[in-house]
């Protein structure tokens, strides 16, 4: 199982916390970050977003600036003058004087809307670097361990390959554990925005993997479940 949401037991996954008071920015951003193997805590203005800080372990914040109830200025201030981690504004103000602002309350790094969100994780994994912290390629849930540089699934000592889309689908999923996954979201995640195909690929390939999770070698401890009308979440079992 992943843990460590709470900040107990030994941390497999990144986590950011994104937040911004746009849902559509949110979820761009939440996308893309969790399509390289991050998981994405969203907050909706700077007190929801202080709350998640106190509540989960965050290794990273973007932090837009034009929020309610606390502001991306204050909040930053107070991450700085609490926690060790890098801060990452996110905003429509392209001034040199508030990106002066912003470095000198501690800022780290500063992204202008609209950005390219391409160009965001690339500036996301830069920091993490600085701070030496490693996006992790190994994702642990209930008694399977999934090696993302082999796309590999290990149960004990049973191990099977998957092709590509597969492994990406299920390392995104087993990432977000209990996370309901739309198809649009988990097509643009693995396949890209400009995929012409349609939403059963999805489907087509979340049965694939159900089965190879039902064979009696491999006896996973997880289940990928429909939820109608929305999408998937997979879940221990």
């Amino acid at each position: 199982m992943i843990k460590d949401d709470n900040g107990r037991g030994k941390y497999s996954v990144i986590q950011i916390l994104v937040a911004d008071d746009d849902q559509h920015i949110r979820e761009l951003i939440s996308v893309y970050l969790e399509t390289q193997g991050f998981k994405v805590i969203e907050a909706g203005d700077g007190e929801e977003a202080w709350q998640k800080l106190e509540e989960f372990r965050v290794d990273l914040a973007v932090v837009d600036i034009m929020m309610p109830y606390k502001d991306g200025w204050e909040l930053t201030r107070e991450i700085k003058e609490y926690f060790d981690i890098p801060v990452l504004m996110v905003t429509a103000r392209g001034e040199a004087h508030d990106k002066l602002k912003g470095f000198d309350i501690g800022t780290d790094d500063y992204v202008v809307k609209p950005f390219n969100p391409e160009e965001l994780v690339a500036r996301v994994k830069a920091l993490l670097r600085r701070y030496r912290i490693e996006a992790s390629n190994i994702v642990h849930i209930e008694n399977i361990r999934l090696d993302r540089t082999k796309l590999e699934v290990h149960v004990g000592d049973y191990v099977e390959s998957l092709p590509l889309k597969e492994f990406d689908l299920l390392f995104k999923l087993a990432s977000s554990p209990g996370k309901i996954f739309t198809r649009d979201q988990l097509i643009q995640g693995i396949w890209g925005f400009d995929y012409e195909g349609d939403e059963r690929t999805i489907d087509v390939h979340i049965k694939r993997i159900r089965e190879r999770l039902n064979q009696s070698g491999l006896k996973a401890n997880i289940e990928i479940k429909t939820v109608r009308g929305l999408g998937y979440k997979l879940e221990g079992c």
